[in-house]
């Protein structure tokens, strides 16, 4: 059950919907996107044994950012005792000139378990632009920074950052990321991270068309999924196959 709620705009607290032996909330925004100098923040506790997923309405669209000042998530999260929090987050879009700067932190208790699963595109895709912008805005934005910091009682159990600017390296290349559009993150935390499943797994997501995927063990319970691609529906589809097979 939601125990206690608060939210001023442009979130919204909905409703929450019975799954299994435990809730799925979406969270909801009143506003198109976040814009240069937005500074959105959401705390999230999940408290002992109760069963959490959280899913976003929409693709979150970062705007243009016209004075260079970038717009701000901060999201954090506590987990208690066998308690179990998913996070499965649509693509983040970064429109041309935009610059964003996300920043996450995730504190477990000792027998929490978490699926994390977040995306980002390399910007706009051309279809959704007018037709003189045959390249959409593809790497059109200004900076991305991020972190995903996931703590297990005072231990560092899992640290990702990084930083991309297009105008200082070009991203496009075959080391970097080729062709794809499409980028996600899958970590896993708390279930056991059998290292024949995560083999298995690694060679039935390297098989996927048009996807170029990744899975590793990390400990006895933290595992990893890395995928990229240049098409949408198939990076949705391996990025599902991902998340359901790191928790079967």
């Amino acid at each position: 059950m939601l125990a206690h709620a608060y939210a001023e705009p442009p979130f919204r607290v909905g409703r929450c919907f019975q799954q299994d032996d435990g809730v799925h909330m979406i969270l909801t925004s009143s506003a198109p996107g976040i814009f240069g100098g937005d500074s959105f923040e959401q705390r999230i506790v999940v408290e002992h044994g109760a069963r959490v997923r959280l899913t976003s309405q929409s693709a979150l669209q970062v705007h243009p950012s016209p004075n260079q000042e970038a717009a701000q998530l901060l999201s954090s999260y506590q987990v208690g005792e066998d308690a179990e929090l998913v996070c499965e987050w649509d693509p983040m879009i970064p429109f041309a000139k935009a610059r964003f700067d996300q920043q996450v932190s995730v504190k477990l208790a000792g027998s929490a378990r978490l699926l994390w699963s977040d995306a980002w595109m390399a910007g706009r895709a051309s279809a959704r632009l007018p037709p003189e912008s045959a390249e959409g805005e593809r790497w059109a934005f200004s900076g991305l920074t991020h972190e995903l910091k996931v703590r297990r009682g005072d231990s560092l159990e899992y640290l990702e950052r990084y930083r991309l600017a297009p105008s200082e390296q070009s991203l496009e290349s075959t080391w970097i990321a080729g062709e794809a559009s499409y980028f996600g993150t899958v970590l896993s935390s708390g279930w056991p991270a059998d290292l024949a499943a995560i083999t298995a797994l690694h060679e039935t997501l390297a098989a996927c068309t048009s996807v170029r995927t990744a899975a590793d063990r990390l400990g006895e319970k933290l595992a990893i999924v890395r995928l990229m691609s240049a098409s949408g529906a198939r990076f949705r589809d391996a990025r599902h196959l991902a998340a359901t097979s790191l928790v079967s």
